[in-house]
C-alpha cells in the first residue's frame, strides 16, 4: 500500500477528505464543494486551462478526475463555460482532485468561486495531495476504482471505503448515456461565442442536421450552427423512424460516457440503417467509437486513457498535425476495422486511431473534441468538412 503524503502542514488526523483506491492505497486532503462519497474511475486530465468546461463535460460521467495542473480554480466559475445540456447534478464527473488549494477568483468573468459552484453541483473535491505521486499511480497501474470522501469532521470508515471501491464494477460493459442524454427532441441555434457579444444566436434555413445526443456538449451544437447548419438533438434512444421523420441532410452522432459497447446495444443498430440509407453522418468521441462498430470495428479499453487539452493527432489526409482536446478512455481498435474503413487520424503520443472514414458511404468520426472547449481550435474544419460532405452530395442529387 502507498501512502501519499499531504502537501499541507498536517498529519491525517487534520484531513477532511480522502481518496482510497481500490488496492488499499489511500490518498489524504483538504475537502471542498460537495460533502459525503462518491465511487468512480480514477482518471488524469493534463489541460491547463478549461477546468470548468471538464468538469461540465458529460463524458466524465462515472469518473473522478485529477488535474496534472496545480492551479485550478484560479480564474473562478461562470455561467457561460458550462458544457453539458443537462443540468443534472448527477449527470457528469464523480469528483475532482487538486493539487493546490483554491484561491480567491481573479477573473472579470467569474462569478462564482470554484468551491462555491461544486457544491452546488454536489461535485466532491479534495487538494493538497500530491497530484504527481496520483499520476504516476496511473500512468503504471491503469485507472483504478476509488471513492472521494469528504467529511468535515475528518472521520474515515477506511475499510468500507475500499470495499465500496473494489466493489465497484467499473465502466466496461456499462452503459452510462441514460444519465446524460436529453430527454425528448429540441432545436438548437446558439452559435459560437464573440467577445463582447457571449453567444450569438443564429437563424439557418439551410442543412438541417440531426444530433443524436449520448451526452452532447454545448459547444459541439454551437459548432454545427457555426458551420450554417440548423441543428435538431434527438434522444440516444431515438429510432431510425423518429430522425428520418425530422428529413435530415446529415446526422451526428455526439460523444459521450461510459462502454461503446454497451451503449451499441440499442444505439449500432440505428446507425447501421442510417448507413445502409446513405444518410451523411458525422461522429465525435463516443460516436466515433459507436460509428466504428456500426462499420464493423471493435473497441477495446485502453490503459490511461487520452484525457487533455494538448494531444497532437496527425491528419492522414492532409498531412497536417493538429493539437487537440481529447478525453477517452476506450478506443477504436483500427487493426479491427474492415478493408472499406480508412484510418484518417492517429494519435502521435502512442499511435492509436483517432479518425476514420469509409471509402463508400458518406460517413466519417473523429476520437478527439475538434469542437475546443477546452482546447486548441486547430480541428474547427471538421465541422465544415462535415458541410462540405453534405453539400456535395445534395448537389450530386440535383
Amino acid at each position: 500500500m502507498m501512502q501519499a503524503t499531504p502537501s499541507f502542514d498536517a498529519d491525517e488526523m487534520r484531513a477532511t477528505a480522502c481518496l482510497v483506491l481500490a488496492d488499499g492505497t489511500i490518498f489524504h486532503g483538504i475537502g471542498l464543494g460537495g460533502e459525503g462519497e462518491a465511487v468512480g474511475e480514477v482518471c488524469f486530465n493534463t489541460a491547463m486551462t478549461g477546468y470548468q468546461e471538464i468538469l461540465t463535460d458529460p463524458s466524465y460521467a462515472g469518473q473522478i478526475i485529477t488535474f496534472t495542473f496545480p492551479h485550478i480554480g484560479n480564474v473562478g466559475t461562470n455561467e457561460e463555460d458550462i458544457e453539458t445540456v443537462n443540468l443534472a447534478a448527477s449527470a457528469g464527473v464523480r469528483g475532482a482532485i487538486l493539487r493546490a488549494d483554491v484561491t480567491h477568483p481573479s477573473n472579470y468573468r467569474a462569478t462564482r468561486h470554484l468551491s462555491d459552484w461544486l457544491k452546488s453541483r454536489g461535485i466532491i473535491a479534495l487538494s493538497g495531495i500530491d497530484t504527481r505521486a496520483l499520476t504516476a499511480f496511473i500512468r503504471d497501474h491503469s485507472m483504478p476504482n476509488g471513492v472521494i470522501a469528504h467529511h468535515p469532521d475528518g472521520t474515515f470508515d477506511y475499510e468500507a471505503l475500499k470495499k465500496q471501491a473494489r466493489d465497484w464494477p467499473g465502466l466496461v460493459g456499462m452503459d452510462l448515456v441514460p444519465d446524460v442524454t436529453a430527454t425528448q427532441r429540441y432545436s438548437w441555434d446558439e452559435s459560437e461565442w464573440r467577445w463582447g457579444e457571449g453567444y450569438r444566436r443564429q437563424d439557418h434555413h439551410g442543412r438541417h442536421i440531426v444530433a443524436i445526443d449520448y451526452g452532447v456538449k454545448r459547444n459541439i451544437l454551437r459548432q454545427l450552427v457555426r458551420a450554417g447548419n440548423r441543428v435538431s438533438v434527438v434522444p440516444a434512444t431515438a429510432s431510425l423512424d423518429d430522425i428520418m421523420a425530422l428529413k435530415p441532410d446529415g446526422v451526428f452522432l455526439s460523444n459521450g460516457p461510459g462502454d461503446p459497447a454497451a451503449t451499441g446495444v440499442y444505439a449500432v443498430p440505428v446507425i447501421k440503417a442510417l448507413i445502409d440509407r446513405n444518410v451523411p453522418i458525422f461522429g465525435i468521441c463516443l460516436g466515433h467509437q459507436m460509428l466504428a462498430l456500426a462499420l464493423g470495428g471493435t473497441t477495446v479499453k485502453m490503459a490511461q486513457g487520452h484525457h487533455g487539452a494538448n494531444h497532437p493527432v496527425k491528419d492522414l489526409t492532409t498531412g497536417k498535425v493538429e493539437i487537440t482536446s481529447m478525453n477517452h478512455g476506450f478506443a477504436v481498435d483500427s487493426s479491427s476495422l474492415p478493408g472499406d474503413i480508412e484510418e484518417t487520424h492517429v494519435s502521435l503520443f502512442d499511435g492509436s486511431n483517432t479518425g476514420i472514414r469509409s471509402k463508400s458511404r458518406p460517413v466519417f468520426s473523429v476520437q478527439y473534441h475538434p469542437e475546443a472547449s477546452p482546447g486548441p481550435r486547430d480541428s474547427h474544419y471538421l465541422f465544415d468538412r462535415f458541410a462540405a460532405l453534405i453539400d456535395a452530395r445534395r448537389n450530386r442529387a440535383a
